[in-house]
């Protein structure tokens, strides 16, 4: 359902009227009552400049979480050929 309001009047005082020809009155000044958008151009703007700053982030943490996976098992694997060459310079 749309949301109407008056322009006018302050929202925690209106309540509407229904005139004669089927319009919606706001019943402290009288005056007709505005269709609210669901979305305006603010709410547009600010959600592109919140998703702007935050989809970076996200992705990074993504990715260190991803990489800290591969990189323990890059360590692991590098320990044992360290310890593996190392065993057999020393029978040498």
């Amino acid at each position: 359902m749309s949301k109407y309001y008056c322009p006018y009047c302050n929202s925690k005082y209106q309540f509407k009227s229904i005139s004669n020809t089927g319009k919606l009155l706001c019943g402290l000044c009288g005056e007709e009552m505005i269709k609210k958008s669901f979305i305006n151009m603010k709410q547009i703007i600010s959600l592109t400049i919140v998703i702007t700053f935050v989809l970076p982030l996200f992705y990074t943490l993504v990715l260190s979480i991803i990489n800290k996976k591969d990189f323990k098992k890059e360590i692991y694997q590098s320990y044992n050929t360290v310890s593996i060459g190392s065993f057999n310079l020393s029978k040498i």
